[in-house]
């Protein structure tokens, strides 16, 4: 039988580097972000294995646009085996008493509202369809663990979604539907070129920091996605191996 999964912030950086993963490994992927141009073009750069890709446009933000993509899906596919809940954005360097509440209520839209809206829509899906069951991965990040300076909206936000992990974990048991999250620090991409210039450190100084390559994610999210679902990685850190996280530095 076909594997299905949905990718959520697919068009670029982790979300592309996942679904083309899962494209060469076999699976039927739906790549979901804003801009189909994106979309589209990820799935192009898979090669001969971007046949089984598809693009599905959506906000996922919007409740309703989130409603209709899952629908898009049952009724395309008839089921969904695997959602990486990975779309998310990160925000310049603020102060709590500096943030506009619009910026703040955008991170909280995407990067939790977006994650259980899909969540939830994945979830009943899973539920209800024969064979019972699937797997949702949460994209949460070394913030959800420690903070870095002036981040306190994405902190909070992915500190939330680890909440949305450990309790749709508990609840998916009886409908054999696997959760987990696989926390990134320091992936080399477009979002964190300016660790390589510095960035705010937590003793005030501006310094480099380490990253590491796309594939060493790709590579542990593959190793969750390809778990039976009578086992699951419930949290998984991967992270540039001198990041500053562990202990002091």
């Amino acid at each position: 039988m076909d594997k299905i999964a949905l990718v959520t912030g697919a068009g670029s950086g982790i979300g592309q580097g996942c679904a083309t993963g899962l494209l060469k490994a076999g699976w039927h992927v739906v790549f979901v972000g804003r801009r189909a141009d994106a979309l589209q073009a990820a799935i192009a750069a898979a090669g001969e294995a971007g046949s089984r890709g598809v693009a599905m446009p959506c906000d996922v933000g919007d409740e309703h646009a989130v409603a209709r993509l899952f629908a898009d899906v049952k009724q395309r596919f008839g089921r969904l085996d695997l959602l990486f809940n990975n779309a998310g954005i990160s925000l310049p360097t603020t102060l709590p008493g500096d943030y506009d509440p619009a910026t703040w209520r955008r991170a909280v839209d995407v990067n939790l509202n977006g994650a259980f809206f899909c969540l939830a829509q994945a979830f009943k899906l899973m539920q209800e369809q024969r064979p019972m069951g699937g797997r949702i991965i949460n994209n949460g990040s070394i913030s959800a663990h420690a903070p870095r300076p002036g981040s306190i909206a994405y902190t909070a936000t992915k500190h939330a979604v680890t909440g949305l992990t450990k309790t749709a974990a508990l609840d998916g048991r009886p409908f054999d539907i696997a959760v987990g999250q696989i926390d990134i620090g320091n992936v080399a991409s477009d979002m964190t070129e300016k660790m390589v210039a510095g960035v705010p450190q937590a003793d005030g100084s501006i310094r480099p920091e380490p990253r590491m390559d796309l594939q060493a994610v790709v590579d542990t999210f593959m190793a969750m996605a390809s778990l039976p679902l009578s086992a699951n990685v419930l949290f998984t850190t991967v992270m540039a191996t001198k990041m500053p996280y562990v202990g002091r530095g």
